[in-house]
């Protein structure tokens, strides 16, 4: 739980998803707060990923699935579609972190928009099979959840990897940053 999402935030169930999906994004934006580019391209844990390369990956990730969902397939063959997957957890050295949160911002912006365009939730696509999915016809309510799955999974390999540069979790840069006030801890006591 990187923040509390307001239950007022959550009127009907598309804002709910979208409110959902934001606070994982959040965790993502804040994994890189104060951090030098040398830093957020290391890769200090056990894994080869980088902060920089998950928020490269959560970027596309939910740039493909959002064209997916209005019915854009990339027909890219299969060798291609991995050759883009692998690809895109290794920032190019023009892809600087301001850029890559500025890329992050813009199509969570359109995932959004799209979302919010919808006549319902049941609306469905078809997505291709991929060696790793099978495809099929799938709901936007089914995309949504699966871009919070997908935002959340990184957002745990981001709080482990930015505790390993420096020692910060994820609720110190949650109220490092004023994402939320730092509670009384004083209530606990007793």
């Amino acid at each position: 739980m990187p923040t509390v999402v307001n239950s007022e935030a959550c009127k009907d169930e598309r804002s709910a998803l979208l409110a959902y999906l934001d606070a994982q994004r959040g965790g993502i934006r804040r994994a890189v707060h104060g951090l030098t580019e040398e830093q957020a391209r290391s890769a200090p844990s056990a894994s080869a990923l980088s902060l920089a390369g998950l928020i490269k990956h959560v970027t596309q990730a939910e740039a493909d699935w959002t064209r997916k969902g209005q019915g854009r397939v990339d027909d890219w063959p299969p060798k291609d579609a991995l050759a883009k997957f692998e690809a895109g957890f290794t920032p190019t050295a023009d892809e600087t972190v301001p850029v890559l949160l500025e890329r992050y911002e813009a199509v969570a912006r359109a995932t959004d928009e799209a979302v919010l365009a919808l006549s319902s939730m049941d609306d469905t696509f078809e997505s291709p099979r991929y060696p790793w999915d099978e495809g099929g016809t799938r709901t936007w309510r089914w995309l949504v959840l699966h871009l919070i799955e997908e935002v959340s999974r990184h957002a745990g390999h981001a709080d482990i990897i930015r505790e390993t540069i420096d020692g910060k979790g994820a609720f110190d840069l949650v109220f490092e940053t004023g994402a939320m006030p730092e509670p009384d801890w004083s209530l606990m006591e007793g």
